[in-house]
């Protein structure tokens, strides 16, 4: 097997597996939340966030890791030239929801533990009075944002030749008129995401600031039980929001890293265009799994889950003998 081959085993093994984690993970966390919200009729202001976030992830996986791995194992003419026009804006605007819904996850958490003479204390009953409101707003702002791409993207190109200032997606293609559009085009993207990073490490930062300082405090007074327990819960919620945040900037910095070469050359490595396409829906399948991991809800519907299961294979078993 030469090199070429290796790398395609390699690419398709690793976008199979992404998906396989990504689809259901993010289903789960979906009908997880909705299951609540049937049964307890409301949901709090973060798992409404997380339920999103979830549904951003899945189409983000939908929409470009399927395809991704398809392509990689050698699956051609997938979309004609719409088909490409909104695979491809929707994955841009799911994606872009996918950082300001996890920006505003941290937002939110900071004015959670805020104190209450921060100047973030009064966003405390402001956000969830608003929260569909701004959600609608990130939902708008990103279509708006990304609506370029319904004019950039195509399925193939007259005689199979990829002009200059293109990115080959491998199942579809985005082209620029001129250089000046290429490398505006991508720095607005890039500046863009760059700002929500920015803004969710600066919440991640004071979260981890207020966590230590409550800590040392929690350390010095002894206090209820019952207010210990809500701390821990709290403390929990704090820690699974800075991780997500983490991750994600972890994630950003390769995907845009290699963006950022790719603007600066006319062609770019295959290999290299494929460890940012692949970092670019990492978070896709690791954010489900850390919301089921720590999520209080999700995590007991994972249980129940296995109860169910657990019972069906002892009523099985016990039928048979």
């Amino acid at each position: 097997m030469d090199t070429t081959d290796t790398r395609l085993v390699l690419k398709a093994a690793a976008f199979l597996i992404l998906t396989a984690i990504s689809i259901p993970a993010n289903i789960f966390v979906c009908i997880a939340f909705l299951q609540t919200l049937v049964t307890e009729g409301k949901l709090m202001t973060a798992d409404i966030i997380l339920c999103h976030l979830a549904f951003a992830n899945l189409m983000v996986a939908l929409v470009r890791s399927i395809p991704q791995t398809m392509a990689a194992f050698g699956s051609k003419d997938m979309f004609d030239d719409d088909g490409c026009k909104m695979a491809i804006f929707c994955f841009r605007v799911f994606r872009g929801l996918s950082i300001s819904l996890t920006c505003l996850l941290s937002t939110y958490q900071a004015v959670l533990v805020s104190p209450a003479t921060s100047r973030l204390a009064p966003l405390k009953s402001k956000i969830p009075e608003y929260l569909m409101h701004i959600i609608f707003i990130l939902y708008v702002m990103n279509c708006v944002s990304y609506s370029n791409t319904l004019l950039n993207s195509v399925a193939s190109f007259p005689n199979n030749t990829i002009p200059l200032y293109t990115f080959n997606l491998q199942f579809c293609f985005i082209t620029y008129p001129t250089y000046i559009d290429f490398i505006s085009g991508g720095l607005t993207k890039f500046f863009s995401d760059l700002l929500f990073i920015v803004l969710m490490a600066i919440m991640s930062g004071y979260i981890l600031v207020v966590l230590y300082r409550h800590g040392k405090r929690v350390r010095s007074l002894r206090s209820s039980e019952s207010s210990q327990s809500g701390a821990r819960a709290e403390v929990k919620a704090s820690r699974a929001v800075v991780t997500l945040v983490t991750l994600y900037c972890l994630f950003f910095g390769v995907d845009n890293i290699i963006y950022l070469y790719s603007l600066t050359v006319l062609r770019v490595a295959l290999l290299l265009s494929d460890i940012r396409v692949f970092f670019a829906t990492l978070y896709t399948s690791v954010c489900p799994v850390v919301v089921i991991i720590t999520n209080p809800k999700v995590k007991i519907k994972t249980k129940m889950k296995k109860q169910n299961v657990e019972g069906q294979f002892t009523g099985t078993t016990t039928s048979a003998l």
